[in-house]
């Protein structure tokens, strides 16, 4: 289906036409799909691995929470891209002084390097366990592969959302396997979702690295974008309607990633903690012994091929995150190929050191999370403004659920630093 195949439809649908509900939805699906691809990265990985090997299924509603705050955030930067024709970037660059807009645009460009260093060693780290290459051979085939679909671009946004969501739909089908195999009880999974709970201060640091994992700040960025020249419509009625299919994307996209990441965690819980492995945190440690212990010689397979597509996706999307933050801040862009071979270097670099995956992985997750406020806190205020918004100006009750999860999100990011790093 063509980008102006997509819009015909769209505007048929604005116009009463189409029969179904799912055939009125289906031009506006998408950019939620590409947004919750960074939500099952390979940082989320290495953070689920960790949290489930360790305290079992504990940390389950961490990752619930996590991704009920994912799918207001998104909401929020949707809104926000079909209310104004802007991306989130550009609407800081137009709203605040200059200085603080290159402040916002240095640290996003930082946060894209954390977030491609995570996607880049998690595909280079698939490619070394699935087919015997050496990390840097991966990290280069996956900088050539990621590069050849972004190429794909110039053939518009419908082909590049059914390329990520044939790959999210690998991801799941993968766990799905893994989860059939595995057999995990349901109480302690129930228990874990429900029940807050922190057994030590190094549950803090990991649930931070979650949170990190799950509301990526690159990605806030981008769904504004998708969605502001999806389709241009002024009446106030069609952008109600319309936003009514972005916030169904949102909760098919989000509660998606959600899944596969509760299906990570409880995957390494009951393979791992449940066989008194609670020291296992590294992925290449996971997959060498997920066969083993399982009983099925396809189980470690199955989980390399589902951290394979997840590296690839979520390092086509970071890159085109990047683009978007440099847009829209500076007004500036770069060839892609050159921002390709820049957003590779630090996982270059990583691999030649020798520094481990594992370790490099979970740390760029605490980083992203102290990301997460230069872009939930100016979100929040744009979309609160009724002047800016319009008729898509947050409820009152989405301000004060917006207000506690950036008040949550600063103050889990104050101990960490105050209590873990120094």
């Amino acid at each position: 289906m063509s980008d102006q195949t997509v819009r015909v439809q769209a505007q048929r649908v604005l116009s009463g036409h189409g029969t179904s509900l799912v055939r009125r939805f289906l031009p506006f699906m998408g950019p939620a799909m590409i947004a919750a691809v960074a939500y099952i990265d390979p940082g989320n990985f290495a953070t689920n691995i960790e949290a489930g090997s360790r305290y079992g299924y504990t940390l389950l509603w961490v990752v619930l929470w996590a991704n009920l705050m994912a799918m207001l955030i998104q909401t929020m930067s949707a809104r926000l891209g079909l209310a104004t024709g802007k991306n989130l970037a550009e609407v800081i660059r137009d709203r605040y002084p200059r200085p603080v807009v290159w402040l916002f645009w240095v640290q996003a460009e930082l946060i894209a390097i954390a977030t491609d260093l995570a996607e880049f060693l998690g595909a280079a780290l698939a490619f070394n366990l699935l087919f015997g290459m050496s990390m840097l051979e991966g990290a280069l085939l996956t900088g050539a592969i990621t590069y050849a679909v972004l190429y794909m671009q110039r053939y518009g946004f419908r082909t590049m959302e059914m390329i990520i969501g044939a790959m999210i739909l690998a991801v799941s089908a993968g766990f799905l396997l893994e989860i059939l195999l595995g057999k995990p009880p349901a109480e302690p999974i129930i228990k874990g979702l429900l029940l807050p709970s922190f057994p030590d201060s190094y549950s803090i640091f990991l649930a931070a690295g979650i949170l990190g994992a799950t509301v990526m700040p690159h990605v806030i960025y981008l769904h504004s974008a998708l969605s502001q020249n999806r389709i241009k419509v002024t009446a106030d009625s069609d952008r109600s309607r319309i936003m009514k299919y972005y916030r169904m994307d949102v909760i098919i996209g989000m509660a998606l990633a959600g899944l596969i990441n509760m299906a990570m965690l409880a995957l390494a819980a009951t393979v791992f903690f449940s066989n008194g492995e609670t020291t296992i945190a590294s992925i290449e440690e996971s997959y060498k012994l997920l066969s083993p212990l399982m009983g099925h010689d396809a189980a470690s397979m199955i989980f390399g091929l589902t951290l394979l597509f997840a590296g690839l996706s979520s390092s086509i999307v970071g890159t085109m995150s990047g683009q978007v933050v440099m847009q829209g801040f500076v007004n500036f862009t770069i060839p892609l190929w050159l921002r390709r071979l820049i957003t590779m270097a630090p996982a270059i670099v990583v691999i030649l050191m020798g520094l481990p995956e594992q370790q490099v992985l979970v740390v760029s997750q605490v980083v992203l999370s102290f990301g997460i406020p230069f872009a939930v806190v100016p979100l929040l205020f744009f979309t609160a403004n009724r002047q800016l918004m319009g008729n898509l100006a947050n409820h009152r009750w989405v301000n004060i659920a917006g207000g506690i999860v950036a008040t949550i999100i600063i103050a889990l990011n104050l101990y960490v630093l105050v209590f873990e790093l120094m």
